[in-house]
């Protein structure tokens, strides 16, 4: 989805006893992709530069529109308990460019008076329209104003707090802040703190490549990219995000452009569609494989604006598309109706995706049985997260610093209010190649201290909702109950003591707390419980949630995930399940085995081997089917943890036990790989493969050496290979090493693109790009899994192009496809 990029400047008068702006406007228009929208923006500073005074800055956008319209605003501060203070209104003409609108602030109410010291909320509510249907409402312009957002289906509006004078700061509970990821400051050896074993990974769950509408160079990135034309692909986004110190990125392709177009392409191939999402998750699937530590994922962004809806798919193993080409061949791999979202839920839920909501509106989004955002029980088990707020989508910053960013908030409270069990997300929806650098914003995932971070304990971390959205990176805001952490679901007798704990380990310090506090299918309102950082309650009877809001001394916000408390009225049971493991086989398919008892009665157990979750099951004989080939050969450990009613669980003790599977020899499909039969079995331009002595060859003599001219020149090398239908593993690797007399670390002038091709030479897959920006670093192997493409005969295919002036020479050697 898109976001907006500003420009433009606002027009001042003053009328009507208020400071009014009504100059400036918007733009909608019928001809706009449906995957744009009006946009409208709003950047509040917390605190002012000198005293009170501030100015606040609106921004309007209208992706892609073709039409003019008129955006009609109002700009409101209210104090706490919801008095107006100060009041403005605008209309603003828009075409075709985004538009900025700058309000300053003195600092005082509507009567001229300073306002007391606290914290107050300033609030935008903006429509577009057609412009002679706003100019010709009646009265003035704040009545034209209101009329318009009072008569509009629906009005965006933005919300931000603001810090007047020096009120008192909030009494934090002492907590230190959990380990973080291998990005961070803490290794995961780290004790945990406070008895909560988790680590904590930051990351982005939100962004585009040239899979789709994203991967535009940042030096001319402005927007969406036609579809698959960006420069940049998912085996480029991956290593960035990592360099900006993410512990994890997601690409999140948009599942209806893998026909090349974002409309309907009446000729596209099913075959091409498949092969190039499997090659996303082939790239993610690969950077893991050589990057332990960091977490690529490759998954899809589901639907459309207009009617519907975006939501991620994170860890969709098949393309899921409604679109089908001109002979009536659906363009993907699943069959999913366009904007059916509990037809949807429901596939997903049969094969264990999980899924967050993306930019929710409240207007008309994620309907099911013509409710809004309306609640399904396959919906609420596979939807686990929904943004709370994103930066701009089209923003270009790698310093940071965006300012453009949208809150969700409202539309989060609705869907828990509405039943969904969702944790909160703060992601970038990166456009533009600036994967996790425009903002400091990220979401906060909890792992257990010393599993690995794969997407098997990712998975079940987001399915456990163990998440929190900060605008922060080096913060955390963990909300426990009863000592529970935040994520969890449980029954509850007697008093209920929430605490939010905040760190920060960059100074910062906390402004505001919120607890907030909700009925789960209540249709409702989020009401707020308490400003402080520990409330002891006894909750009424029933079914309830609560999270937390901390607003830091710079103004930036966390949000915890909620915990769900179905309060009795008894003295609840906290006596907690017994279990003991067994496991049945050494090979293959092997059987883990629990017994489990309870007082009351055992609801689930969880088998963890070697401290990641495998599987669950919910009725005894309690048993999960496991492919040990996964595991690997040697010494394992198996827990059983049973859960009861109440939440309370317990753990077996740990039972070793061995794998040996029989080792299949792999067979090599590449001939010649390390050159030293010179070009036998490979087709290269002249002179690519040589042993020439100007360059080394990683092993014997030969190598391949494509350019190093230093004039505009390209080369290609390949070998056809077939990957066997009954393949169970493939795996590409060579060794690369880049030469170059280029000197700058920003610009790829020289590229070697690595791909796979079929017999008429058209591109299925582009597995790396590499330039100039790689060199020098001497060899260095790079690896692929290949196994989306078994039963393929394919071109393996290297293509290097250089500039026209300074030279970089690629060198390969060792090309490697081996099959099992």
């Amino acid at each position: 989805m898109g976001k907006n990029k500003r420009s433009g400047a606002g027009a001042l008068s003053a009328a009507f006893g208020l400071l009014s702006i009504a100059a400036v406007s918007i733009s909608a228009g019928a001809a706009s992709p449906d995957h744009h929208e009006f946009e409208a923006m709003l950047e509040a500073p917390y605190r002012g530069e000198s005293g009170d005074a501030r100015e606040f800055v609106l921004h309007f956008s209208y992706p892609d529109a073709t039409d003019p319209a008129t955006v009609a605003w109002r700009l409101r501060i209210e104090d706490e308990s919801g008095r107006v203070v100060q009041s403005w209104y605008g209309e603003a003409p828009f075409y075709g460019k985004p538009v900025d609108v700058r309000v300053p602030w003195d600092g005082r109410d509507a009567a001229r008076r300073a306002p007391a010291a606290g914290h107050y909320r300033v609030i935008l509510r903006a429509v577009s329209g057609e412009p002679l249907l706003l100019r010709t409402l009646p009265g003035d312009l704040p009545q034209r104003v209101e009329q318009a957002l009072a008569v509009a289906g629906h009005a965006i509006e933005q919300q931000w707090d603001i810090e007047l004078g020096a009120p008192a700061r909030p009494v934090m509970p002492e907590f230190s802040g959990l380990a973080v990821g291998a990005a961070g400051e803490i290794a995961k050896s780290t004790p945990a703190t406070g008895a909560l074993p988790y680590t904590v990974y930051f990351g982005n769950l939100h962004s585009q490549t040239n899979d789709s509408d994203g991967g535009g160079a940042v030096t001319s990135c402005s927007s969406s990219q036609p579809a698959q034309s960006g420069q940049y692909g998912p085996a480029d986004a991956f290593p960035y995000a990592r360099n900006r110190g993410l512990d994890f990125l997601m690409t999140s392709e948009h599942n209806h452009y893998f026909d090349g177009s974002s409309s309907t392409n009446a000729s596209a191939s099913p075959t091409v569609a498949h092969n190039r999402y499997a090659a996303g998750r082939s790239a993610a699937s690969s950077f893991n494989a050589a990057n332990p530590g960091f977490l690529a994922l490759y998954g899809m962004e589901w639907g459309v604006i207009s009617g519907g809806g975006h939501l991620n798919i994170v860890n969709g193993n098949l393309l899921a598309n409604w679109e089908t080409n001109g002979s009536g061949q659906l363009i993907g791999d699943l069959s999913t109706p366009k904007s059916d979202y509990a037809a949807l839920y429901t596939a997903m839920r049969s094969r264990g995706w999980i899924g967050q909501f993306n930019h929710p509106d409240t207007a008309d989004q994620f309907p099911v049985g013509g409710t809004v955002m309306g609640y399904s029980a396959d919906g609420d088990e596979v939807m686990v997260a929904a943004e709370i707020l994103n930066t701009s989508a089209f923003s270009s910053n790698t310093t940071e610093t965006e300012t453009g960013r949208s809150t969700y908030e409202g539309a989060f409270n609705k869907l828990l209010e509405r039943g969904f069990h969702v944790a909160p997300t703060s992601n970038q929806d990166n456009h533009c190649a600036n994967w996790g650098a425009s903002y400091t914003n990220r979401t906060g995932v909890l792992l257990p201290t010393g599993a690995a971070l794969n997407e098997a304990s990712f998975v079940a971390a987001l399915k456990a909702r163990r998440v929190f959205a900060t605008m922060d990176k080096n913060s955390q805001l963990i909300l426990t109950a009863n000592g529970r952490l935040m994520g969890e679901r449980f029954d509850n007798a007697g008093s209920l003591n929430l605490v939010a704990n905040f760190a920060s380990s960059a100074g910062r310090t906390a402004s505001q707390v919120r607890i907030y506090e909700g009925v789960p299918g209540r249709n409702g309102a989020v009401t707020q419980l308490a400003t402080t950082a520990t409330v002891t309650i006894t909750p009424a009877a029933g079914a309830h949630f609560y999270y937390a809001k901390v607003t830091q001394d710079d103004g930036k916000i966390l949000w915890s995930a909620p915990v769900w408390v179905n309060q009795g009225s008894g003295g609840g049971d906290t006596t907690r399940p017994t279990a003991s493991a067994t496991v049945a086989g050494s090979s293959g398919t092997i059987t883990l085995n629990a017994t489990a008892s309870d007082n009351v009665g055992v609801t689930r157990v969880d088998f963890l081997v070697d401290g990641a979750l495998k599987g669950s099951d919910s009725s005894a004989p309690y048993a999960l089917s496991l492919d040990s080939t996964g595991l690997g050969n040697g010494s394992h450990s198996l827990v059983a943890r049973a859960f009861d009613a109440a939440g309370n669980s317990g753990d077996s003790a740990a039972v070793s036990f061995s794998v040996s599977n029989s080792v299949v020899t792999p067979v090599q499909r590449i001939v010649n790989g390390g050159f030293e039969s010179g070009s036998s079995s490979w087709t290269a331009t002249s002179g690519v493969i040589t042993s020439s002595t100007g360059a080394a060859a990683h092993g014997g003599s030969w190598k391949a050496w494509l350019n190093g001219y230093g004039s505009a020149h390209t080369d290609t090398l390949y070998q056809t290979v077939a990957i066997p239908a009954a393949a169970t593993q493939a795996s590409l690797s060579f060794w690369l090493d880049v030469v170059t007399d280029e000197t700058s670390t920003t610009q790829a002038w020289d590229t070697l693109t690595v791909q796979l091709r079929n017999s008429s030479d058209a591109v299925v897959a582009t597995l790396a790009t590499y330039s100039n920006l790689q060199g020098p670093g001497g060899y260095s192997q790079k690896t692929f899994d290949l196994g989306a493409y078994k039963g393929q005969t394919l071109r393996v295919y290297f293509k290097g192009v250089e500039g026209t002036q300074t030279a970089t020479s690629f060198l390969i050697d060792d090309v490697s496809l081996l099959t099992q």
